[in-house]
């Protein structure tokens, strides 16, 4: 079945064009309709469409018969952690102030698989039962101390004498995560900590890091911690500027955990994939998504993975990706090293990336071909990975080889095929 709706990370659109009152309003009472839920728990960032999409998720999965909990402004972790039937984030994570969406997660705090996401896109025109109307009880803010306490409790450790910049992204960890950090005695500058309603993310966070590149130089702070707008990536940024991503992330942890089993995506780099070798250590390769990864180290019994892009997943003690978790744990592995020193130890292929905006995401035949024919070209020196985008109107080109050069043209030349074809 083909999905309309669901992405890679739930339904994600501009409001008012995609993403609707109306369909977020019927996606509520589906998934309740869907699961059976009598409990609903309900978080959301810090965009100033988040209340009006609020009240109509609400109002959908209460006319199925559930007890609706509006916990307000939470980062997506702390509604797994709920412990709710079912808990759903109004959320459009790293994308722009104009976009939102709608993710869910079952009562165990774990994303919903492909097929239950289809289940309830059959279920978007079904009608409210009779009579079944459940409560909408307000409790903003209640639930953030809990879930920070729980992270600390877990994942924290002595950061005395270290200096922080923090990067909230005016979202859901402002004002949340340096009060975490600054109780475990570190030493925190904060930027992207005023969230208005239309600054999500912009000039800031785990996808713009330059704001945080520049902090940490400027004010000779040992790193910089990066989340996005709904708290579920970390990126980070070493004591000279360097960003630190998630594949190194992932590196520094494993080597430090000590795990003998790690998953990642199709876009993690080849350098990872030697030093993982190096150590003894089985890597799970699973298609871009969060998710996925999750689902990766369930099925081996793996407890460590991430993305890239910053999703960082433990699972000792959690149960998704958390960015406060996450970066916690990376100042605890840093053990009197910076953090150009615990991240160097992974080495690098040369990558080249392109977002190139498309009007369909129907990629001709011609370009499938081309890719292959240049990976075969490749084959043990380079690839090339060209696919959609989960969330976005977007194609992703990725291009990676030992020599700078080789990736930068093949990422360039097929990149003009696509915008030819589909832009």
């Amino acid at each position: 079945m083909t999905r309309r709706y669901f992405g890679t990370d739930g339904v994600r659109g501009v409001v008012g064009e995609f993403l609707t009152v109306e369909l977020v309003e019927r996606l509520g009472r589906a998934a309740v309709l869907w699961s059976g839920a009598t409990s609903v728990f309900v978080g959301r960032d810090t965009r100033g469409s988040g209340p009006e999409l609020e009240a109509a998720l609400a109002r959908g999965a209460s006319s199925a018969g559930a007890d609706v909990v509006l916990g307000g402004v939470l980062p997506t972790p702390a509604v797994a952690l709920a412990g709710a039937d079912l808990g759903i984030v109004i959320s459009a994570s790293h994308n722009p102030p104009e976009y939102n969406g709608v993710k869910f997660f079952d009562r165990d705090g774990h994303k919903l698989p492909d097929a239950a996401e289809e289940q309830i896109e059959a279920l978007l025109d079904a009608p409210a039962p009779a009579g079944v109307a459940g409560a909408i009880i307000h409790r903003d803010g209640e639930s953030s101390a809990s879930y920070i306490d729980y992270v600390l409790e877990k994942f924290g450790s002595d950061l005395t004498g270290l200096r922080v910049v923090v990067d909230c992204a005016h979202g859901a960890y402002a004002g949340m995560a340096p009060a975490a950090f600054e109780r475990l005695g570190a030493t925190v500058e904060t930027i992207g900590d005023d969230p208005d309603g239309t600054n999500i993310n912009s000039g800031c966070g785990a996808t713009d890091l330059g704001a945080l590149q520049a902090a940490v130089v400027e004010r000779g702070f040992d790193l910089g911690i990066a989340f996005d707008g709904d708290g579920d990536r970390t990126m980070a940024v070493d004591e000279n500027g360097k960003v630190v991503d998630g594949d190194e992330i992932v590196a520094v942890l494993a080597l430090h955990l000590g795990v003998d089993l790690v998953a990642v995506t199709q876009m993690t780099n080849y350098g990872f994939h030697a030093l993982m070798a190096e150590n003894n250590i089985r890597v799970l390769t699973t298609d871009v998504g969060d998710r996925y990864v999750l689902e990766a180290l369930w099925r081996e019994g793996g407890i460590l993975g991430g993305e890239q892009s910053g999703h960082i997943i433990y699972l000792r003690d959690h149960v998704t990706g958390d960015g406060l978790a996450a970066g916690l744990l990376l100042c605890a592995a840093l053990n009197g090293r910076t953090l150009s020193a615990a991240a160097g130890v992974m080495p690098r292929w040369s990558q080249a990336k392109e977002n190139v905006r498309v009007s369909t995401k129907e990629l001709p035949p011609a370009i499938g071909a081309e890719v292959e024919r240049r990976n075969a070209e490749l084959a043990g020196a380079g690839r090339i990975l060209v696919r959609p985008s989960g969330t976005e109107p977007l194609i992703r080109v990725l291009a990676e080889a030992e020599n700078e050069a080789v990736a930068a043209e093949a990422c360039a030349t097929i990149a003009a095929l696509v915008r030819s074809a589909l832009g």
